[in-house]
């Protein structure tokens, strides 16, 4: 499979936010609460969030897609959505194996619903480690995960592979 194109959300928002949607709905069904905030994005906070997005698509459309935030130390991934038509087909493992790739030698780090048990079992079995659990909202429990630096260097993804 190709690398993941970067996209540049202003020029496909309505796309990425149909995309968001569509997944974090699946989402809000499995942790039973749909406070997730990036299920209540607009196109223009979408954009206006100023992340990295880096995606998969086919010939009908957008099918997954990651997008980050970074300092000099640390990758943030913010957001991992997958198109429920393109559910179990390894587009998520593929986008964060890219975004370790990305990270060099910078530590990663993600949260996804307490109950979200495929995002949990994604990251674990990518070498994650959880590192705490909070109550963000009222019934919108997040666990938190990192991928330690010094093991960010060993992915086999190229960085400079991401698409243009």
């Amino acid at each position: 499979m190709q690398p993941p194109e970067r996209l540049d959300p202003a020029a496909c928002a309505g796309e990425l936010l149909a995309l968001q949607r569509a997944s974090y709905r699946v989402e809000a069904g499995l942790i039973g609460s749909d406070a997730i905030p990036a299920l209540h994005d607009t196109a223009e906070t979408l954009v206006a969030a100023g992340l990295t997005w880096l995606a998969y698509r086919d010939d009908h459309g957008l099918l997954a897609a990651a997008a980050l935030s970074g300092t000099a130390e640390e990758v943030d991934l913010e957001r991992l959505v997958v198109a429920p038509r393109a559910f179990r087909r390894g587009l998520g493992r593929r986008l964060v194996t890219a975004v370790l790739a990305h990270a060099r030698d910078r530590r990663v780090v993600v949260s996804t619903g307490r109950d979200n048990a495929p995002a949990r079992a994604l990251y674990a079995s990518l070498g994650f480690a959880p590192t705490g659990e909070r109550e963000v909202l009222p019934g919108l429990v997040l666990v938190s995960y990192e991928f330690p630096a010094d093991r960010a260097t060993s992915s086999t993804s190229n960085p400079s592979e991401f698409s243009r």
